[in-house]
């Protein structure tokens, strides 16, 4: 020890000789050093003492490192129990002999920010989230990532840069959030329960007490909008693309008691072990991310009754994969696919009943074996699709239950759920939701026109839209709002209100995943 505190490491021996780099250190070895290199290893040495002062010793500079995206917030309850599982994961990745290097990321809640000037920061984090990843990723030659999605945009933003770079990685979905269930109703409730609450409060169809009451009950714990919304949807899409864990898209994030479950503790031990898998096979995620995997993305998105917003990520996933989708493939995949799942917002049940009778590999392989998606896809699991869902229980394997329904016989038929439409008010392209609807004629009205959401939220809460009305809702796309925010707050308004199928509303904004 020296007098001013510092400690003396003999170099009789050189730590560069005696180390053996990894196999699985592809990368990291331009932070770390390598050993072979003399002049290299040298010239790293100042990173290698900030290492150490992180607690890296000798032979941690041998390991690969994982960036693992871990979009946590206390702000949400999509990802407040992030920092749980990230820590989960980091312990994992080093019992696996690799070093984890945890980035955090913006993460913004369309729940809570819906209706405000905050909304408009929404859709754009999910490149900023996409970007936050690709920096830290790239900024420390990492040699593979995990990406933690929750809320909406960190599900496609935490996949964005891997896919990007066409990087080693897998994605894990924190879980959705539990139904809620309040006194003197029936129906367990969600998101979408408070919002409609709201409409009927300014319909004068309940009291102030009872919006309360919903308000209170509708959210009970941590976990991501509990029907089939955008983050949702989007980690079906993510795990039907095979970037995660076959199971790990419909699983509840906690218990009844709050507590992140067991088997979320089990998935991240798993994606771990499927990433350092992928590793040692060379498996990158353009490997995965195929043409065909996106047409099983699109089938599945249809089949669960899935978000609009589905569509905007989808594109942009494959903008970033340099795999040729563009929306009116949408019309051409989804004309083929019924809604087979009975969830919210068209159905009674929530995503944590698709877990409870078997998760998404039950939905896909009632659509395999009925040739509505591809079989011969691989995925992070190491195996391919048809592999995957080789030994999962076929429906009539299931015994009486009505969440998932068969193809032959589905909730809805194909070809009432998204629709890709052109026109005069949409030259390139519109997208329409009907949720299991079916209309036998035009809607045909006076449009009333709004210029910004609030007015028309304002117009609908003060009874000024009638059965019949076309309500328009203009300048809030992504350069008039600017960002594009969702309509959640007047469209739920108008359902709570009951006029959810005799008023149309059109908006160059968003729907949220809740809207019907």
């Amino acid at each position: 020890m020296s007098a001013s505190g510092g400690v003396h490491v003999s170099m009789s021996e050189s730590v560069g000789k005696r180390l053996k780099l990894s196999t699985l250190k592809t990368r990291s070895h331009q932070l770390t050093g390598n050993p072979e290199n003399e002049r290299q290893w040298v010239k790293m040495s100042g990173a290698r003492s900030h290492l150490r002062a992180t607690g890296f010793k000798d032979l941690d500079f041998a390991k690969p490192i994982i960036t693992v995206a871990c979009p946590y917030s206390n702000a949400l309850p999509c990802n407040n129990h992030f920092r749980q599982l990230g820590d989960i994961i980091v312990e994992e990745v080093e019992k696996r002999g690799g070093k984890a290097f945890l980035c955090q990321t913006p993460v913004v809640s369309d729940g809570e920010t819906m209706g405000t000037h905050g909304m408009k920061y929404s859709l754009i984090s999910r490149d900023w989230i996409a970007d936050c990843v690709e920096i830290m990723h790239e900024a420390y030659a990492a040699d593979a990532a995990i990406g933690l999605g929750g809320c909406d945009k960190t599900v496609p933003g935490v996949l964005m840069p891997i896919a990007r770079l066409d990087s080693i990685g897998a994605c894990l979905y924190g879980g959705t959030i539990l139904p809620g269930h309040c006194e003197g109703r029936t129906e367990a409730l969600d998101v979408r329960s408070v919002m409609e609450a709201i409409g009927s409060y300014g319909a004068g169809l309940i009291e102030i007490e009872e919006l309360h009451q919903v308000e209170r009950c509708a959210l009970p714990g941590s976990g991501s909008c509990g029907g089939m919304y955008t983050a949702n949807t989007m980690s079906c899409a993510v795990e039907a693309l095979g970037m995660a864990l076959p199971g790990t898209a419909t699983g509840p994030a906690v218990d009844t008691e709050n507590k992140v479950t067991e088997a979320k503790k089990d998935n991240c031990r798993k994606v771990v072990e499927a990433l350092f898998n992928l590793m040692e096979a060379k498996i990158s995620s353009r490997q995965i991310l195929t043409r065909k995997a996106f047409e099983n993305a699109v089938a599945v998105m249809f089949a669960v009754g899935g978000s609009t917003n589905g569509v905007l990520h989808l594109l942009a996933l494959a903008h970033e994969t340099k795999v040729k989708l563009d929306i009116d493939d949408f019309n051409v995949i989804g004309e083929r696919v019924p809604i087979i799942v009975n969830v919210s917002p068209h159905g009674k049940y929530h995503t944590a009943d698709i877990d409870a009778v078997g998760g998404l590999p039950v939905v896909m392989k009632e659509l395999l074996a009925h040739g509505l998606i591809h079989g011969d896809c691989l995925t992070v699991s190491g195996c391919t699709v048809a592999e995957n869902l080789a030994t999962v229980p076929s429906l009539s394997d299931l015994g009486a239950q009505d969440v998932v329904y068969p193809v032959d016989k589905p909730f809805s038929p194909a070809g009432r759920h998204i629709l890709i439409l052109k026109g005069n008010l949409a030259p390139e392209s519109a997208v329409l939701k009907l949720s299991g609807k079916q209309f036998d004629t035009a809607f045909v009205g006076p449009a009333v026109v709004f210029d910004g959401e609030q007015e028309a939220y304002d117009a609908v809460m003060s009874g000024k839209i009638k059965a019949g009305d076309v309500l328009v809702i203009r300048y809030e796309g992504p350069k008039g709002s600017p960002g594009m925010p969702e309509m959640l707050s007047p469209g739920a308004a108008l359902v709570g209100a009951g006029l959810g199928k005799s008023v149309a509303l059109v908006t160059d904004g968003r729907f949220s995943g809740a809207s019907h």
